[in-house]
């Protein structure tokens, strides 16, 4: 009975094949959709990160971590309900930045916001 319930606990520990790829599955989108405003060190220094208003913000700040631990759903709510509607597609255009359309399923927000907080946890 004893050594059933250890393996248990010790395979609730640990990944599953789809968590285990979630990482990889968030890490490209980010760099796919995100680097060229946030930048590949999430401080919002993307080749584009200065040609929005409001300017692209520094995910690594103090503010947006507070942020983020406060409200778990901030990078969904900053993908899904941007402030001037159509911000992103407007600033890709006009600085003629061609990224094809995704439609955002729930997995790709929640593999999206688990590279975000995973790269903020290894760069404290």
């Amino acid at each position: 009975m004893r050594a059933g319930w250890l393996s248990a606990c010790i395979a609730l520990l640990m990944p599953t094949p789809v968590l285990a790829g979630t990482g990889d599955v968030g890490r490209q989108l980010y760099e796919q959709r995100c680097a060229i405003c946030h930048g590949a060190d999430l401080r919002g220094t993307g080749p584009l990160a200065h040609k929005s208003n409001p300017p692209t913000i520094d995910l690594t700040a103090p503010p947006f971590r507070r942020r983020l631990a406060t409200y778990p759903g901030v990078i969904v709510a900053s993908v899904v309900l941007r402030p001037n509607g159509d911000l992103i597609p407007r600033v890709l255009r006009e600085n003629n930045v061609h990224i094809p359309p995704h439609r955002w399923t729930a997995d790709d927000l929640r593999a999206v916001d688990a590279y975000i907080r995973g790269y903020l946890r290894q760069h404290r």
